[in-house]
């Protein structure tokens, strides 16, 4: 599951990383997550919060191509659960161009709409979308790190460093209650 988040800057952030969202009205980065179904976290990757979630993903997944490289062809397939900001095709359409043989080892799949998961299950009020409120968790679990509340950092890769250090931290006190 991929899901993207935007995040205001602080007054010491760079040029790098400044960036605006018009979407979420928002001036600083986006944080750009692959969950596992447990909400672990799989790739992380920041940019400027002007760049597109679809641009970031192609980002996220370039940098970390070589996992898609190392996985045998013969397991199935990973889907990957996108919310209804992203396109698929345009997205598979760029990851072609950057390893031609991404495509038979993962898939998009598009979450159902909140509205017409309501609708068919009669239910009024807050309904969560099946699989959709995994990565909202993780990113809830990521605002209770402090440091992660806004964005401290001069650079995209000291921000990005910061979040995977903050799911380390949670692993590991995961661990030592185990």
């Amino acid at each position: 599951m991929i899901d993207s988040q935007a995040v205001k800057n602080t007054c010491n952030a760079s040029l790098e990383s400044k960036g605006f969202c018009f979407y979420k009205a928002t001036n600083g980065i986006k944080r750009h997550l692959a969950v596992d179904t447990l909400g672990f976290p799989f790739f992380s990757h920041c940019t400027a919060a002007n760049v597109s979630d679809d641009r970031g993903l192609i980002e996220m997944l370039s940098v970390h191509i070589d996992y898609f490289k190392s996985k045998p062809v013969n397991i199935p397939k990973i889907t990957i659960l996108l919310d209804n900001g992203y396109h698929p095709k345009q997205i598979e359409e760029e990851l072609k161009k950057i390893y031609p043989a991404i495509m038979t080892k993962i898939k998009f799949e598009l979450s159902a709409k909140p509205s017409k998961a309501q609708k068919n299950e009669g239910k009024t009020g807050f309904v969560p979308v099946k699989g959709r409120w995994v990565i909202e968790r993780t990113n809830s679990w990521m605002e209770r790190c402090k440091s992660l509340v806004k964005n401290f950092e001069r650079t995209l890769a000291h921000a990005t460093t910061k979040v995977n250090l903050c799911f380390v931290r949670l692993m590991l006190k995961r661990l030592a209650t185990a």
